[in-house]
């Protein structure tokens, strides 16, 4: 089972996949590797890139675990949902208002739609003519799958220190490389629903791969390289990243995702 996070990893900035990513991906599917793409992307915008990638993996793990789904191609965008965690994020709002006053908030539903106080990059959300823009105290109604704090303003280390000291309990927080924040339930990672799928699916620990390069895909790296799988950090990752990780690779300009599976 490969289990391959995409932006910084597969894919660029400009959502782009260098020609020999796209070709191993396609090799690694054709010779029987099981492909489980681990995003925090929603799955609209997952789904989007697949496409381009020329692979449809059976199982989507999306919103750094909070949302699985399942390929069938009847369903619209070819996949249907199958397991979606939530948590009142009621509290956690309240915390993020009081410390970071200027943060642009999102909060993805459990049927996948989103609920905004401010316009947000469409990349990893939705297209903006799609954003639903509410109040505060409308965002904070009814269990939510995830919620998404950035702050554009900010310096990252600025931002980093004001969210590790906000005092979040019972939810799971990770960072992006900017200042962007993304929050799930307690427990809830890449990890823990990738288990879920490399349990059903009955495949060995020692045959599990994961790459990621970002402080989401941590947890996802120490899974895969705790019982004999391998877990790879791309070149450019942090260092709390590359510390966690069995292997590293070269970076996203070095086409490093491409060479960790042309060895398999």
């Amino acid at each position: 089972m490969i289990a391959i996070d995409l932006d910084g990893t597969t894919i660029d900035e400009q959502g782009q996949a260098s020609p020999a990513v796209r070709a191993e991906l396609r090799r690694a599917q054709q010779t029987g590797h099981h492909l489980l793409v681990t995003t925090g992307r929603s799955w609209l915008t997952t789904v989007s890139v697949l496409d381009h990638l020329g692979v449809w993996p059976e199982y989507l793990v999306c919103s750094n675990g909070a949302v699985t789904l399942r390929r069938a191609p009847s369903e619209p965008g070819g996949y249907r949902r199958i397991h979606v965690t939530t948590f009142d994020p009621s509290p956690v709002l309240a915390l993020v208002l009081t410390h970071l006053p200027d943060a642009r908030i999102a909060v993805e539903t459990e049927d996948g739609t989103y609920r905004y106080t401010h316009p947000f990059p469409p990349a990893t959300t939705e297209p903006v003519d799609r954003q639903h823009i509410v109040s505060a105290d409308e965002l904070g109604s009814g269990p939510v799958a995830r919620m998404v704090v950035i702050a554009p303003d900010r310096v990252f280390a600025d931002f980093r220190a004001i969210v590790e000291g906000m005092g979040l309990r019972d939810v799971m927080f990770t960072l992006g490389w900017t200042a962007w924040l993304d929050i799930a339930r307690a427990g809830v990672t890449k990890a823990s629903a990738a288990e879920s799928i490399r349990s059903e699916r009955g495949f060995g620990r020692d045959r599990v791969l994961a790459v990621g390069d970002g402080f989401n895909d941590i947890e996802l790296l120490q899974w895969a390289a705790a019982r004999g799988g391998r877990g790879v950090a791309m070149g450019h990752a942090p260092a709390e990243l590359l510390a966690a990780a069995s292997e590293v690779t070269g970076s996203l300009a070095e086409d490093g995702l491409a060479t960790v599976l042309a060895g398999m």
